[in-house]
């Protein structure tokens, strides 16, 4: 979550805001002017219509989530979808005895993915996101090592949990809450992920896993989860070391099954222990819901699971969060259920191509360099040629803002921040038409930027990364 300051600056505290068209209405039931206090509780209520003005008023002022070139998270379902997460609102997911259909729904999505992902008895449950099963993805891995180093641990060896710089941030959270060394292969050169040999270099035998990833936030590639899993059964019979590893599929474990299905990245790699996916992004739901699912019940050590005796059911639970909806957990039955197999492909391979062919289109441009061309995950990465000194990234996103356009300029890790990049998320509901529509917007900026003295400079403020 975000963290915010709780006192607003003095001079703010306490200015009235009024609310349009509402000017100087005084609320029936507490006889106050409608202009509520923003930062402290007013002092008695507001009529129902005013207070949703005042918040509608605000929001107004947000970025339009479907011109949101940014987010991976899914920003348009079906109609039906949405009536039926509003029917599943004030449902709690926890309640399992009081709405046991709801989490009937969740173990048919499990056991769907499990079909998907090539593991027919894989366990798993349900999460707020991909960032919260990761966490338990990597809770698992530590136990299991922790099992097989009882008598060297926590005496004399630290675990460490091996990833390229790419991950995502919740990675680094895990290994900071749960006391792990971090070891990240940094970018060199053209290599902008993970691969076997910078995997198995870090390895030693206080080694709880490998974390690959299926589909960079950074770049939209895929690492090669095959080549590490074999690099790693290599260095078992040479070591004796037998290191797991976790898929990191937020994006790409939506993807690989349906458009790329000779693809060795999932259980069908004995090495796979675990993999995560976000329903949210490329699952076709609002956000949150994640999926964490474990080759089988060897993988999850048993003692990680607890049995709550909740509202008078035995409930077996394994997740950092207690109540949540339960109406993303609908919807993601729902998804599965209306698009199929053949659907899913249907809507990927359309989102793909629409990645594919604004990737071309940009290249052709002249003004651009491809680092990737959205022919894995639907998301390409790119940056100025080098004869462009006019302006960078930083300003096309700047001038693209203006527009609607919501597109991320930001550098890449050690050891390449040297590198600037815009980088393009195509979802469902990005049409080929609203493409089109950005390439006029672009050519036309183009134009403009194109007689600038210099670059502007990047914002004080402009984030490094989207990391989502």
């Amino acid at each position: 979550m975000t963290l915010h300051k709780g006192a607003p600056p003095a001079d703010r505290k306490h200015t009235p805001h009024p609310v349009n068209p509402f000017y100087g209405e005084a609320d029936p039931v507490s006889g106050m002017e409608t202009s509520p206090p923003r930062h402290t509780l007013p002092d008695g209520p507001l009529a129902p219509h005013v207070a949703y003005q005042f918040v509608h008023d605000e929001l107004m002022l947000d970025g339009n989530a479907r011109l949101n070139l940014a987010t991976f998270v899914t920003t348009w379902m079906e109609p039906q979808a949405g009536v039926l997460m509003a029917e599943c609102r004030d449902k709690n997911m926890i309640d399992k005895d009081e709405y046991p259909r709801t989490a009937e729904l969740e173990r048919r999505c499990v056991a769907m993915l499990a079909d998907l992902w090539h593991a027919p008895d894989a366990v798993g449950c349900s999460t707020t996101g991909s960032s919260e099963a990761c966490m338990l993805a990597g809770m698992a891995l530590k136990r299991r090592w922790m099992r097989r180093n009882a008598d060297r641990y926590p005496a004399s060896a630290r675990p460490n949990l091996v990833m390229g710089a790419n991950v995502q941030v919740c990675w680094e959270k895990f290994c900071n809450f749960w006391e792990i060394e971090a070891r990240q292969v940094p970018m060199q050169g053209d290599r902008f992920h993970l691969d076997a040999d910078s995997a198995t270099a870090l390895c030693d035998e206080n080694t709880i896993g490998v974390v690959a990833v299926l589909g960079s936030t950074f770049d939209g590639s895929y690492e090669p989860v095959a080549d590490i899993c074999a690099a790693l059964d290599d260095l078992h019979e040479k070591k004796g070391w037998d290191i797991p590893v976790h898929v990191d599929g937020a994006s790409g474990a939506m993807i690989a099954p349906f458009l790329d299905p000779e693809l060795k990245w999932d259980f069908q790699l004995p090495r796979v222990a675990s993999i995560n996916t976000s329903g949210h992004k490329y699952g076709l739901v609002y956000p949150g819901v994640g999926w964490a699912l474990w080759r089988d019940e060897e993988a999850l050590p048993e003692e990680l699971v607890f049995r709550v005796n909740y509202l008078g059911g035995d409930m077996p639970t394994f997740a950092l969060n207690f109540s949540r909806p339960g109406a993303q957990v609908a919807a993601q039955y729902y998804t599965f259920l209306r698009l199929g197999r053949a659907g899913f492909r249907a809507v990927q391979q359309a989102t793909r191509d629409v990645a594919r062919s604004m990737a071309e289109r940009i290249g052709s441009l002249g003004d651009f360099e491809l680092l990737t061309r959205g022919d894995e995950l639907p998301v390409f990465a790119f940056t100025t040629a080098g004869h462009i000194t006019a302006y960078d990234v930083f300003d096309v996103s700047r001038r693209l803002k203006e527009r609607g356009w919501l597109i991320p300029a930001y550098t890449f890790p050690p050891d390449r921040e040297d590198l600037s990049v815009l980088r393009i998320v195509c979802r469902n509901g990005f049409s080929q038409d609203l493409a089109d529509l950005f390439l006029s917007d672009l050519e036309e900026l183009l134009k403009e930027l194109r007689e600038q003295q210099g670059p502007l400079g990047r914002p004080e403020n402009e984030a490094t990364a989207f990391h989502h």
